[in-house]
């Protein structure tokens, strides 16, 4: 394993460490805050994967893929679809057409946000794990 020299360099290291928590609760932020303003399940999914990624970058892929191996980004992959699908599939079982949040709650304004916050989660799991995957494609000599 070849190490390159921004694998040996400290700075380049602590910043890293201290940044990738609060990237990650931006996209926390981004993710939870999606449906009251700018952001959502794409824009959180990239800036997670963009932790996972500046990581990669900075320790080395073999860590990196420790850290989130690729059969749980494949398992990621799967469980944002079937959340999003699930979420349409739901509100047809509760009477709705697909996708028509109305019927998920005892209001239609609160089954709007958790159909809406449900479809956002989906698709932001979905994108980081794609996004994360596309990197150890891309990033490995295989």
């Amino acid at each position: 394993m070849k190490i390159y020299a921004r694998q040996r360099h400290r700075v380049l290291q602590v910043i890293t460490r201290l940044m990738v928590p609060f990237v990650l609760m931006f996209g926390l932020y981004v993710q939870f805050h999606g449906d009251y303003g700018p952001g959502g399940g794409f824009q959180a999914g990239v800036i997670f994967a963009s932790a996972f990624i500046l990581y990669g970058l900075i320790f080395g892929l073999q860590r990196t893929r420790r850290v989130l191996p690729p059969s749980v980004l494949r398992w990621l992959m799967a469980l944002g679809v079937l959340i999003y699908a699930g979420t349409g599939v739901l509100t047809m079982l509760l009477g709705g057409n697909l996708l028509d949040y109305d019927v998920l709650a005892h209001d239609p304004l609160h089954g709007q946000h958790w159909g809406i916050f449900a479809v956002e989660l989906g698709v932001g799991v979905t994108v980081t794990a794609v996004m994360v995957s596309l990197f150890y494609g891309f990033a490995s000599k295989r």
